[in-house]
Order: C-alpha cells, then structure tokens, then sequence
C-alpha cells in the first residue's frame, strides 16, 4: 500500500512465523501471523461491540445480530453462504462476549481468498430482513431456554448480575426472553447501522498466508462495502467502580447437582497486575495441584469440577471460584472456599504454589497456539483490546517475574473486598445469607 496513512510494523512470533500489523486509509487494523508449517488459514474480522454497548430495552441486540449476519448479504443468501464454505470444507462460525464480536473461517490456504471474502461480506452488507429477524428470534428464545436448563452455565450468568446488578456488564449475553421478544427489525437494524463502523474493526488473520496479499484482499473488501452512511461514535458508559456489598443469590431449581460460585470484582485488562493476578488465580484453582482442587476434590471428594476464573473489561473485571457438588455438601464447599481465599489473603502462596502457577499460565499460552484458529485469535484480540500485541516471549517474561511477594500484596487487596455468592439448585432464597 502506497498511502501515507497505511502504517505497517513486524515483530517475531512463534515457529519461525512473522506479526505484521497495518492499518488502512479507512482505520481497519490488519493484523497476520504467518505460520510456514501448516496448510490452513483462519480470518477473523472483530468488531468492538458487545452485550456491554446495549441499553436495557435492547439488552440481547449484539448476540441477536450475530445470528442474523449468516441469513444473507446484498450479494449471497444463507444457503449461497452456507453451501461455499460447505464446498471448501471449511468451517465459518462467530460468537459475542461482552466487549465484542467476532466472525471467523477457518479454510486451507488455497481458500484464503474466499474466507475473506464471506466473512467480511457477512459484516459489511447485511441485509437483516423483516422475515430473518422472524425466524431467527425463535432460534435465541431457544438458545436462552437451553441456558436456563444447564445450570452451570447459569450460575456464571446470575453471578455476574449478582455482582455488578443491572448494569450492561450485568445482563446475560444473550439478552432475557422479554427483550428478544420486544426487539424489531428496525431496532437491530438501527443498532447495526450505528455499532458496525468499519473504521473500528480488526481483522486478524493467521495460517499460510503473505500479508500484502491479506492486505490486498482487505482493502478491496472494505472499499467495495455498501455504504452506511455515517457512523456515529456512540459512547461505551464506565463501569459502576464501587464495591459492592457481600451478597448472596440463590437460584432455585429442582437439581441433582448444587452449583456455585464465590468472587469479587477483580482487576481491568489494562492493569499492569493482571499478571500477578493470573498466577494467583492459577495457584488457586487452575489445576490439580491447586489449593482449591486439593482441598474440596482430592482431600474430601466434595465435588467433581472445582476451578477458578478470570473476566477482564476496559475499566473493571471479575475473579471468581466454581464448583459442582451435591446440595447437601454446598455449605461446606463453600465454607471451604471462603477459608481458602481468607488464608491466601491472610499469607499469600508460597514458592511451590508460585512456580506451579506460572507454569499453569504458561502451558495455557503456548499449548493454545497450535492452531490458525487460536492464533488469529491472539492476535486479533490483542489488536482490539490494545491496539498492540505482545510476543509469546513477552508474556512469558511477565509470568517469570511474578513474585511471592506481588502475590501477597494483590491477595490482600483483592481477596478482602466485599464478595458475592451465587448457587444454583434446590434451596430457599435466605439459606445462603451471610456465607461469605
């Protein structure tokens, strides 16, 4: 590219492949892993809009909308999408987080150029049709009654409004029955129109592929787009930063299996702890030598699944402990994971419990990168949600240098705010008060 606003930069990665990072005239950010050794390529275009940009009447639009943009195009219908990608054996999906969306094909190398092709059409040109947004409401009514009838998945979605109350970071992805069955093709078609700005798109793309022909490729896609006319840049309203009181949900629900969940708010993605905050939470839950498992699973048999988990935001995040277990062992279970997180505030973790931690996170990294599909990932996430990427070698460094005594100081910060407590299964609404 010729123009003086394309910027482009490199930088090593993983297996003898190159970053490449550019922008476009238009503002897309491209962004490749070159990866010599394999004969596939995954492409991803990521868009900063999620469940978090929706207000309470459109609460549901973001993960809606992604199941509307496979119904068809200005230029294909469902079945020309769904029959060319079928065609090259390839694999085309998306999903909607809190924060963004992502679309994504995964196709061999020789397929690149038709990868590229869909999924940026599928973005760009939807039509969104009075009709789709027919059939397709009763496909996410479906998906939330799924939800409410899989308890463990449930329980994370309760705990996060338990926590963060009725706020955008609060609501379930995917909306509440009310809102889909509110919504109008007018309503999502406005939100589209105003959400989906090109200029604030990523596109990733990793595999067997040149950048300057990805670059090519994108450029063209983009400049062929429908026009929308002007993009308002709506504003993303901050989280709510104060710590809420402890409190305790229950869900009741006529299960053979009690799940739970005890955490806080924990620590945005942009703070330079997250490291620390990462080992931790590894140390506390991330594998079978870990506190948590040792002493609910291995020395008790509490429970089948005990595990601890990390959200990051822009501007807050959430930690959190789960755990699955029969209702008449869910008092002690969580008795025993409030002790737990009482005694690693109190002292830390030692030496031992540091090094199994850094090494849980740096398995996690390193072994998720043996695909296109994870790598175009990495890259487009990092790109979205930092406008930079950091080398493989580079988070490796920041794991290595966590210490005992990071640990220790962060422990005492996070592990003694104000926490929340959700389970769902077979119990009254108050019997849970006061257990954290």
């Amino acid at each position: 590219m010729t123009s003086s606003r394309t910027r482009t930069r490199e930088l090593p990665a993983t297996g003898g492949g190159v970053i490449t990072r550019s922008e476009l005239p238009s503002g897309v950010k491209v962004v490749t892993e070159s990866m010599p050794g394999v004969r596939s390529v995954s492409v991803g275009v990521w868009i900063p809009v999620g469940s978090r940009d929706e207000s309470r009447s459109l609460a549901g639009t973001s993960h809606f909308l992604e199941h509307l943009l496979f119904k068809g195009t200005s230029h294909r219908d469902a079945l020309d999408i769904a029959s060319a990608m079928d065609a090259v054996g390839g694999e085309f999906n998306a999903f909607t987080e809190k924060e963004h969306t992502c679309f994504y094909a995964t196709v061999l190398d020789r397929d690149l150029p038709l990868a590229v092709d869909i999924v940026t059409d599928v973005v760009l040109n939807a039509t969104l049709t009075a009709r789709d947004v027919d059939i397709e409401r009763g496909v996410v009514l479906e998906e939330i009654a799924m939800r409410d009838d899989d308890p463990a998945d449930l329980v994370h979605d309760e705990f996060a409004s338990t926590l963060l109350g009725d706020s955008p970071l609060g609501r379930p992805i995917l909306g509440t029955t009310e809102s889909i069955s509110a919504l109008t093709r007018r309503q999502i078609h406005g939100y589209y129109r105003r959400r989906y700005d090109p200029s604030t798109m990523v596109v990733s793309v990793a595999g067997r592929v040149d950048h300057r022909d990805v670059l090519a490729r994108v450029r063209a896609a983009f400049d062929a787009a429908d026009d929308h006319g002007p993009h308002p840049r709506p504003t993303r309203a901050p989280a709510d930063p104060a710590v809420r009181p402890s409190t305790s949900r229950v869900v009741a629900d006529d299960t053979e299996q009690a799940n739970v969940i005890v955490g806080g708010l924990g620590l945005s993605r942009h703070d330079p702890r997250r490291f620390v905050l990462g080992v931790l939470s590894s140390a506390l839950g991330g594998g079978m030598s870990s506190r948590l498992f040792q002493s609910i699973r291995e020395e008790r048999g509490l429970a089948y699944s005990v595990y601890s988990f990390l959200s990051s935001y822009a501007d807050t995040g959430i930690y959190g402990v789960y755990a699955g277990c029969q209702p008449g062992k869910t008092a002690e279970v969580v008795s025993l994971i409030v002790d737990t997180l009482n005694d690693v505030a109190r002292g830390g973790i030692d030496a031992a419990e540091l090094e199994r931690g850094k090494g849980q996170m740096r398995g996690g990294i390193v072994l998720g990168l043996e695909d296109s599909g994870s790598r175009m990932t990495r890259i487009g996430k990092s790109e979205l949600s930092y406008g930079d990427i950091l080398g493989v070698d580079d988070l490796l460094a920041r794991i290595d240098a966590v210490t005992v005594d990071d640990i220790a100081v962060l422990a005492v910060d996070l592990l003694t705010r104000p926490r929340s407590l959700t389970v769902v299964g077979p119990f009254g609404a108050h019997e849970f008060d006061g257990a954290v």
